[in-house]
């Protein structure tokens, strides 16, 4: 098979597009042969730069941690998936065999990509226990970023804030994967009022076309007084952030009304931010930061993608080989969608 591999750290050319052996799956795992995988500017861009060492990479390394495609073969002890159904695989993972339902095994586990072989190849093997069944209407390149960020979106605003319908969220980051996915599920899944903001009228208004029902560039707004006027002074319910910029996120603070919410799972931007402590006690705001998702959440957020309720922004998608290009792009733009790279493409 062809594979992108990692021998040492560098700039995007240490990335060779090499010949390897095909993968067998051990027992419990499966092989899923690979349609579409995610780009990500920490977990593949900072890695590969040698910037996550806290990480624990092991090189030589296959990046790419998450994948979407067919599986291909199964390994003993496998029998709730079957050759030709169409998987989703990402993040945490067992890295010894082990039974289908992840038990049996020893303790070590880490991330596909980082500590075991990742979706930048034309197969990889993963256990079957951290595998996902894809709905028929939802396709490979979609389902890839959906696994990346909606997982992490849906936990935040469903299970960690509580988000309810006709409460008021402010959003941060109204154009990054992360902004543009919570203000969908903000508004067509749970059914809230949006407010979502960014550094310009373009990226602003690029959440209204996701369903926001307002859009403020807080570099010529007035962040809090926008906020404060759309809320008639009540101020937001919950406000959703994964970016903590410090010139922003101090004023955004300040939307949140009584019993307000904070909730992130990011701080690419901080990660220090001051906050108004009277603000934070007179106001009795709960602050909860949250990595990561839950497993049960993962069909829900295939299912809202399939019907539509989630639409998911790819930028580019790429044959693998040109993997370095697509970290070149990554490191190029902060703003574009998600790039996508495909094995099956010429």
């Amino acid at each position: 098979m062809k594979a992108i591999v990692i021998r040492q750290f560098g700039p995007p050319d240490v990335m060779k597009y090499e010949e390897l052996p095909d993968p067998a799956p051990r027992h419990g795992e499966i092989r899923i042969a690979v349609h579409a995988a995610t780009v990500n500017r920490v977990l593949d861009v900072a890695v590969r730069r040698g910037e996550q060492a806290q990480r624990g990479v092991e090189l030589p390394l296959i990046p790419g941690v998450d994948c979407a495609g067919v599986i291909d073969a199964i390994g003993p002890g496998v029998t709730k998936f079957k050759i030709g159904d169409r998987v989703c695989a990402a993040g945490r993972m067992p890295l010894d065999p082990c039974n289908e339902d992840g038990t049996g095994g020893t303790e070590r586990n880490g991330m596909m990509g980082i500590k075991r072989p990742g979706g930048f190849a034309e197969k990889v093997c993963v256990p079957a226990s951290s595998v996902f069944a894809l709905p028929d209407k939802l396709g490979f390149h979609e389902a890839a970023v959906v696994m990346r960020h909606c997982p992490t979106a849906w936990n935040l605003l469903v299970n960690v804030a509580g988000l309810k319908a006709g409460e008021w969220v402010l959003i941060m980051g109204a154009s990054g994967n992360l902004g543009s996915v919570g203000i969908q599920i903000a508004k067509h899944v749970i059914g809230a009022r949006v407010i979502t903001t960014a550094g310009s009228r373009e990226r602003a208004d690029s959440g209204l076309a996701l369903g926001a029902d307002h859009a403020i560039d807080y570099s010529t707004q007035d962040l809090r007084a926008e906020v404060m006027r759309i809320t008639e002074g009540k101020g937001v319910h919950v406000l959703y952030d994964n970016i903590a910029n410090p010139k922003v996120l101090p004023d955004a603070f300040l939307t949140l009304g009584n019993k307000g919410r904070l909730v992130t799972a990011g701080a690419h931007g901080g990660p220090n931010v001051t906050i108004d402590f009277f603000h934070l006690y007179d106001h009795k705001i709960t602050i909860k930061g949250m990595p990561g998702s839950r497993d049960e959440d993962r069909p829900k957020c295939f299912a809202a993608a399939a019907e539509g309720k989630i639409k998911v922004r790819i930028a580019h998608v790429l044959p693998l080989s040109k993997a370095p290009e697509a970290h070149r792009m990554m490191e190029s733009d902060a703003g574009m969608g998600k790039i996508v790279l495909d094995p099956t493409m010429g």
